[in-house]
């Protein structure tokens, strides 16, 4: 018996589109992160980029649970010292609500090349409408 290793030439991608109304934030993260690493083929291999493109729409209606909308928050340094700013997930929905879930699944990808390769195939827009009609993208279950 010989295992064969896929390659991301061997094969196509595909475009699968996520609702992101009225979802949790980890839970609709991690299937999009599988999504995109391809962990959802049977042709997956760890080194190689066999996953898919996602389209999220309507990003700014995600759901969390508990009080993180108001405790958690999000870091940014500028490397200066003092040059911290930290601002809330309510003040990121209001001003940026793609970082949030960018953010999210981003984390849960591999921190290399590879996982930079794979974060550039997410695509998130705000509101029901994206610009990719001509690719069909299937509905992500």
């Amino acid at each position: 018996m010989k295992t064969t290793l896929s390659t991301s030439s061997d094969h196509t991608k595909a475009w699968y589109i996520v609702d992101a109304a009225d979802e949790t934030l980890g839970r609709i993260s991690v299937k999009i992160a599988n999504v995109l690493r391809g962990r959802h083929k049977p042709t997956y291999t760890p080194h190689a980029d066999t996953g898919d493109f996602v389209v999220v729409v309507n990003a700014e209606k995600i759901q969390v649970t508990g009080k993180k909308n108001t405790d958690k928050r999000y870091m940014f340094y500028s490397g200066w010292m003092g040059g911290d700013k930290h601002i809330t997930m309510e003040d990121m929905r209001a001003n940026k609500p793609e970082f949030i879930i960018e953010h999210a699944v981003k984390g849960m990808l591999p921190r290399n090349k590879l996982g930079r390769q794979m974060i550039k195939k997410l695509k998130i827009h705000t509101g029901p409408d994206h610009p990719y009609q001509a690719q069909q993208p299937k509905p992500l279950v």
